[in-house]
This record gives structure tokens, sequence and C-alpha cells, in this order.
């Protein structure tokens, strides 16, 4: 299942299928692309995803990865996170496996634990990842990471992730709520344009989109309310217009 709840204005999901390690089925790609989407819809200021127990996921149910249906399903639930207009933080709890490290790419930030890992073992099940992955992988571990994970197969340490710039943060999952909860006091459109610029460096973004969302911060009550409250000598409350 997937399970949600709330910090104040933080989504929290997490992955919650013990039995599997948390890995990844044609339902539970579907499910957590809906309540990425139900908690943006009900008015989350930032998600934090994480997997139950010791695993952040384990990667595809292989029992079903080589249908199309759940190839569909699973670049559709990374699409929800990616293109989720307020931050995404993963809480890596554990090993992030094939599908699970794609996951934790898709995200905007990324807390591990120290006993966390990633690892993209495609060249041991004869399956691939997509150009999307290579990219993203390349560009927050760099060249020589992402060929290690996915040309031999090996293992990249939490530790070592948080040396190459995968890894913002080494921490809990209480760390990366917490971390949440600041980022959700600041300003929602300046957040939803940034992300879409950083975005844009490894995903096609139209020009048209970042033109709008970047007028909207110049253009929004929330810039004034920035500059009231610095007159005025307090934090600013901002409302995401």
């Amino acid at each position: 299942m997937i399970s949600t709840g709330w910090d104040g204005t933080v989504g929290l999901i997490a992955l919650d299928r013990h039995e599997r390690r948390n890995a990844l089925d044609l339902e539970h790609c579907r499910g957590l692309a809906a309540a990425v989407a139900e908690q943006v819809e009900q008015g989350a200021r930032a998600l934090v995803l994480t997997g139950e127990g010791s695993t952040f996921c384990a990667g595809a149910d292989l029992d079903g990865v080589y249908g199309d249906e759940f190839r569909d399903a699973l670049y559709t639930a990374l699409r929800s996170v990616l293109d989720a207009p307020v931050p995404v933080l993963a809480a890596i709890n554990g090993p992030a496996v094939g599908a699970g490290a794609q996951l934790s790419l898709a995200a905007d930030l990324r807390v591990a634990g120290p006993e966390a890992y990633f690892a993209v073992p495609t060249a041991r099940n004869g399956l691939a990842v997509d150009p999307w992955t290579v990219r993203r992988l390349s560009l927050l571990a760099g060249g020589g990471p992402a060929r290690a994970l996915l040309l031999a197969g090996e293992r990249l340490a939490a530790t070592t992730a948080h040396e190459r710039g995968l890894v913002d943060r080494i921490g809990s999952h209480a760390d990366a709520v917490s971390w949440a909860r600041e980022i959700a006091e600041l300003a929602p459109l300046s957040l939803r344009y940034a992300k879409l610029a950083l975005n844009s460096l490894d995903t096609e973004v139209p020009d048209a989109d970042l033109e709008r969302a970047y007028d909207a911060c110049w253009a929004s009550e929330d810039a004034a309310e920035a500059s009231r409250a610095r007159a005025e000598r307090r934090a600013p409350r901002f409302h995401g217009r």
C-alpha cells in the first residue's frame, strides 16, 4: 500500500510493502502517482517520500517488470514526482535499487541514512533505464559514479553519494521532514519556478512555461508581502499568489 499523512503543510508519502522490500508493482506505481496528485491538490507546500521499514525501495517487482503496462506506470509515477509543483524530498532510509534509485533521482532533494546505498543493476538483469535517468544520475552524482553504477553494477554508499552531490544531507526521516517544514515556509511561486528551471537541465521544459513561471514570481502578491515584511522587520507569510 501507499501510506500518506501530514506534518503541517508537508505531505508525507511512504511505500509500505514490507514483504517485498517496498518493490514497485503496477498497483504501487499507480498508487504513488495518485498520492502525489492528491496531496498537491490538498495544498501540500512540500512532500517527503520514503519507504517503510529498512528499505527505501528495492526496485521493480521483477514478477511484472517486463510488461509495457508496468513500464508506463513506473514512468508515470516518476514523472508525477518530477512534475509536482512543490519540492519533493526523498528520505532514503535504506537501499534504493533500480526503480528505487530512479525514484530518488526524481525527487528534488535527497536525505539519506548512513546505511542507505544506491544501485542500478540493469546490466545484471538484461534491462535498461531511460536516457533521462542516465542524464539525471550523471548531473547529480557525476560521470564517474554514474558509469560505475550503470556499467559496472556497483553500489554507491550514502556517504560517498553525499560527497559526490547525489545526496544533499545525511540524516533520518525526521531530519527530512524538518527540512521540508522549513522549505514549506518559502515562497511557493519562487520554488515552482526554480524547480522548473532546474529540471530543464535534464528534462524538456517548454520555454513558455519557464517564462510564465518567472513572470508570475515578479508580479506576485508574495513578492509584495516580502517587501512589506522587510520594512516591518518580520518574517513574510507567503500564500502562493
